[in-house]
């Protein structure tokens, strides 16, 4: 497989990856109590730069303490933080990779018992829960939703100076920004829902205020418009996604990040729709990063079958949890480790985590006997 396409460098934004081979943003719940980065997860990324030029994409992260709402997940919010993501950052780009801060709001996903814990309040475009077992969120004022594009551009400016290469706006699975985009949780009647151009609004006025914050070619979003992950996917989300990348496209973002149908949330799904709208709007001349639980088989009739003329990104997730050496092992056709689904969401634990083998290929040829590097 190393003569593919997905071996070939891509500039995207201000980077230039040295493959099209990328880490998806990964639920882990390993940071602090109190949403700090650890050195534990220092060595989860640092093992998983183990091939100069990988763009990677952190967990979702939070952008203030009150868009949580979900256990052990990190923030960027305060300079603790960002002292903590800084040996991180360091590590990665020490091993010649790059590296993006998804930042993201819960919304109406923020999970109860948390919720409560940490005196956060459940809030959401509308007061619809996504179940009947699910908390139902209060409908937010608008101060509180433009509170959500000042928290987003904090973030976004707490990520450069924790030395993160870019971030990517989390716009899909169901959170909050996505939650303003959809009917399924946005009845609105106000200047935020009840029309296309209005549920988009909050999306668009964080890209452009972060883009504007950090420049454009530091931002990407993530989107996933046919995902029923959380109770989302609108009974047509063509024209609501088409003005949304419509207007991401005017703002230049480094990239915008899809995923695919048969996907939702970390578990598959039966794919009945096609994102080639999406990737018709976006055009051929900008970077596309694509996931959607692709082998390396589909990840390469991906970009030299499907869409050889598109500069297209594979993100890979799960195969990348439990492969640190991923890319190493696809350019040379080696056996993937299996992954352990028990062992994704293991609270501020190693096991399933940093333990992962390497292949024995990759500790020969650098030069370690260990084979968790």
């Amino acid at each position: 497989m190393s003569s593919s396409r997905l071996f070939e460098p891509l500039k995207i934004g201000n980077i230039t990856v040295n493959h099209r081979i990328g880490m998806a943003p990964l639920t882990r719940m390993r940071a602090t109590d109190e949403r700090i980065p650890t050195p534990l997860m220092k060595e989860y990324y640092s093992q998983r730069a183990a091939v100069p030029g990988t763009l990677i994409l952190t967990e979702g992260t939070f952008i203030s303490p009150n868009c949580g709402g979900f256990p052990n997940a990190p923030g960027i919010w305060s300079d603790e933080q960002v002292e903590a993501w800084k040996p991180i950052t360091e590590e990665v780009h020490r091993k010649g990779c790059f590296i993006f801060c998804q930042i993201f709001a819960m919304g109406r996903a923020a999970q109860k018992e948390v919720a409560e814990k940490e005196g956060v309040p459940i809030i959401a475009p509308s007061a619809i829960p996504i179940d009947a077992d699910s908390a139902v969120p209060r409908e937010m004022t608008m101060d509180e939703v433009k509170q959500v594009v000042l928290d987003h551009v904090k973030a976004a400016e707490n990520a450069i100076k924790a030395g993160f290469d870019g971030v990517e706006v989390h716009g899909a699975n169901g959170y909050m920004l996505d939650q303003f985009l959809q009917d399924t949780a946005n009845h609105r009647t106000d200047a935020y829902g009840g029309s296309i151009e209005n549920r988009t609004r909050l999306l668009h006025e964080t890209i452009q205020a972060v883009a504007e914050a950090i420049t454009p070619e530091r931002v990407g979003l993530r989107l996933s418009p046919f995902s029923t992950f959380q109770s989302m996917r609108m009974a047509d989300p063509i024209p609501q996604f088409t003005d949304v990348i419509t207007k991401a496209k005017a703002t230049n973002l480094a990239y915008i990040h899809l995923v695919e149908s048969r996907i939702s949330g970390a578990s598959d799904a039966a794919a009945l729709d096609s994102l080639d709208f999406a990737y018709e709007l976006w055009g051929n001349d900008r970077p596309l990063l694509v996931a959607g639980g692709f082998t390396p088989l589909e990840a390469q009739q991906l970009v030299e079958e499907r869409y050889p003329e598109k500069k297209i990104v594979v993100i890979f997730g799960r195969h990348f949890l439990a492969n640190p050496d991923l890319v190493y092992r696809m350019r040379r056709g080696l056996e993937l480790n299996a992954y352990n689904r028990e062992t994704f969401y293991l609270q501020q634990s190693p096991v399933g985590y940093v333990d992962y083998k390497f292949s024995d290929a990759y500790l020969a040829e650098h030069g370690v006997v260990s084979g968790y590097k």
